[in-house]
């Protein structure tokens, strides 16, 4: 019975993510659609990761596109975090993940986490990006830090900065404590599964 249950709340999930997608979609202007850069397909991984599961998450201080600084360590002893990095701005995939993620906002609160997105663009190319991505009568609710100079430098301090300048797309999630407890460093040509990502802000409170 129970894994029953389990299974027709996973399958909920899946159904929400796909309808999230849909709204996503009908949000975004076609000015916004158009304005998306054709990246093609990518190498899926270009980096060698230096952190595990069990590791203090490295500290930084980013900004924010709102204009204010963001350590890392204000949250600890506080929230659960889960980072997401993401490779680049007006890009398709990317266009599509935080705003994923914008829609779930309940699922953070509920498990007592909060998000950072993080790129390798400067300020001013995330506010317009960010402003755009989610329709006019819709903003991000979670901080969004560039990691433009010195560039990568938080990217390469977890070890997903990639040849090529970009940073990979992937998750750290991080308990109270400053302990990493899940790392999803995903193929960069897509999107990392919502369920998943669930999954282990859920296994914090276990």
């Amino acid at each position: 019975m129970v894994g029953k249950l389990k299974g027709l709340i996973w399958g909920n999930v899946i159904v929400v993510g796909i309808l999230i997608w849909a709204v996503v979609g009908n949000t975004q202007s076609d000015g916004f659609k158009d304005s998306i850069y054709p990246v093609g397909r990518l190498k899926p991984r270009d980096s060698v990761l230096t952190l595990k599961v069990g590791d203090k998450a490295p500290d930084f201080s980013l900004q924010s596109v709102a204009g204010l600084r963001i350590p890392l360590n204000q949250y600890f002893a506080k929230k659960n975090v889960v980072i997401s990095f993401i490779p680049a701005a007006w890009t398709p995939v990317c266009s599509a993940q935080w705003p994923i993620y914008n829609n779930a906002k309940d699922i953070f609160v509920k498990n007592d986490a909060m998000l950072l997105g993080i790129a390798v663009d400067n300020s001013p190319t995330l506010f317009s990006w960010t402003k755009n991505m989610c329709g006019v009568d819709k903003t991000l609710w979670f901080p969004v830090l560039s990691d433009f100079y010195p560039h990568g430098a938080v990217a390469k301090k977890y070890g997903v900065l990639r040849s090529d300048g970009l940073s990979e797309r992937a998750l750290f999630v991080i308990d109270k404590k400053g302990i990493i407890r899940y790392i999803d460093v995903h193929n960069i040509n897509k999107n990392p599964p919502l369920e998943d990502l669930v999954k282990a802000l859920e296994k914090l409170n276990n």
